[in-house]
């Protein structure tokens, strides 16, 4: 077998966006937010925008996260993020804000607005001082901690924090968030993931060799995008380093000119000669050689 990377948008969409094998967004879903055997528990759900191989040509418009509601009328929002790019926190909050004021047909309707669940996997760090690779965000009171203002609720996954092996995983938690970080580098599915029978199912959708030319195609197209820009930034990156050394280089030398320049207004001081002398001499202003006097 050779599997897809769930990290690939399109990948990640297909396998836990298909209407007709929500089982695997469920129990995604239920084990990644502690929802399994409790009263939160999710038995089915609708997905809003369910998959479609998309058109290469306009796919940078194409959306390509998930959305879902369940039968409480929760609303989520999934989304796999690659690259860490600039104001992400700030593009999420406007994310979700949209996704719950967009309920409404009218304002005065408040009362029918519903919970919005973020969760996103986040294939870099973001938060860190905080060592824990699933970390859950609410609105709190500063001194009770309560959470009267509940509608809003941001989940995080970062997946270079979780570092357990196959025979380390505890839980089906650790096996979904496994299944995302990991399932490209298989060749079979392990032992340790056969069960619940909806990894499975995860696995089968992730099998390339199912998946036809249009979608093979997409994935190859946004898989490049990944890499082409991860090119960019390591480049930026690179060229930031060596511009930052280049001032270093400048700032040391003019640092060490300076030092040189004090040295001798202070033995010429000591010589008695005046102060407009050595202001021509050296670098120094006749403020500073003044200052330097007393």
């Amino acid at each position: 077998m050779k599997f897809a990377d769930p990290k690939n948008d399109i990948a990640f969409k297909k396998i836990f966006g298909d209407e007709n094998k929500k089982e695997i967004l469920i129990s995604f879903l239920n084990n990644i937010l502690n929802f399994a055997e409790t009263s939160k528990e999710i038995i089915d759900i609708t997905i809003k925008n369910p998959y479609q191989v998309p058109k290469l040509e306009g796919l940078k418009e194409t959306i390509l996260d998930i959305m879902a509601m369940d039968k409480r009328n929760i609303h989520y929002i999934i989304e796999m993020q690659v690259l860490h790019t600039p104001a992400l926190d700030k593009r999420i909050l406007y994310y979700i804000s949209k996704a719950y004021y967009q309920q409404l047909e009218k304002a005065e309707d408040y009362p029918k607005l519903n919970q919005v669940i973020f969760l996103g996997f986040l294939d870099f760090i973001f938060f860190k001082q905080n060592s824990d690779y699933a970390t859950r965000h609410l609105i709190l009171d500063e001194k009770t901690n309560e959470n009267h203002f509940n509608d809003f609720e941001l989940n995080f996954v970062e997946l270079p924090k979780f570092k357990k092996n196959l025979q380390e995983l505890a839980d089906v938690k650790d096996k979904w968030i496994y299944f995302v970080k990991n399932a490209s580098d298989l060749a079979i599915i392990p032992k340790e993931m056969e069960e619940p029978k909806e990894i499975r199912a995860a696995f089968e959708a992730a099998n390339r060799l199912s998946w036809t030319k249009d979608e093979l195609d997409v994935y190859d197209y946004i898989g490049m995008n990944i890499q082409d820009e991860r090119g960019r930034i390591e480049y930026a990156r690179e060229e930031g380093k060596e511009e930052g050394i280049e001032k270093g280089k400048i700032i040391g030398i003019e640092e060490g000119e300076r030092s040189k320049a004090l040295k001798i207004a202070k033995a010429m001081l000591n010589k008695g000669i005046p102060i407009d002398i050595i202001a021509e001499t050296t670098t120094l202003t006749k403020e500073e050689i003044r200052e330097l006097s007393k």
